[in-house]
């Protein structure tokens, strides 16, 4: 990102104050404000994608495009900094995600299944797949156990944030995040376990 950032020896500060600006309603902010994040949003999409399928239709400039749109069209969305701007952004890429699969599914003779590989940095076993929509549910259901357990396995599995990054997202120490952050892996897990060997 830095060839857009120009000049600015603080980039973090100035995205942040484009954030405060366009939550105050200043469209022209919206306008310095891409060039600023489309890069890190665009990784933040290969990330998401790279879990996909690999002959899936959507493509990661257009899950940018769509994430962006819902973004800037938040209505007088607090933005708190940047972090916190990239943890909603990897909200709405995943929920795109989820409901494109769920569109395609329709369309489809029932029983088919979207499958996304899992790293081995989430579930402490070697990678394999699970449904797309099992591991939405899986997240749904932890995250009305432990909400803040939740927001950190989205945070930093699909958005990629550091513990330091989902710390201040969070309000938290770095300390709680990844002991939550271990916590919530043991389980998410457990549960993807059980599915496979109940499958």
């Amino acid at each position: 990102m830095a060839s857009v950032r120009g000049g600015d020896s603080n980039p973090d500060e100035s995205v942040t104050a484009l954030l405060v600006q366009l939550s105050e309603g200043n469209r022209d902010a919206e306008a310095r404000l891409a060039p600023q994040v489309y890069n890190e949003l665009r990784r933040m999409a290969s990330r998401h994608m790279g879990r996909e399928r690999a002959d899936h239709t959507l493509q990661p400039t257009a899950l940018v495009n769509e994430a962006w749109l819902r973004l800037v069209d938040a209505p007088r969305m607090s933005w708190q900094s940047r972090a916190h701007f990239f943890a909603v952004a990897s909200t709405h890429m995943r929920q795109i995600l989820v409901d494109h699969a769920r569109r395609r599914r329709a369309g489809k003779r029932r029983g088919v299944q979207q499958q996304i590989t899992l790293e081995e940095r989430l579930l402490a076993a070697p990678s394999e797949s699970v449904d797309v929509f099992a591991l939405h549910e899986l997240l749904e259901r932890l995250d009305a156990l432990d909400p803040r357990a939740g927001r950190i396995i989205e945070l930093h599995f699909f958005g990629g944030l550091s513990f330091e990054e989902m710390a201040l997202v969070l309000d938290v120490s770095v300390r709680t995040v990844k002991r939550d952050w271990s916590m919530a892996r043991a389980w998410l897990h457990g549960e993807l376990s059980t599915k496979s060997h109940d499958g």
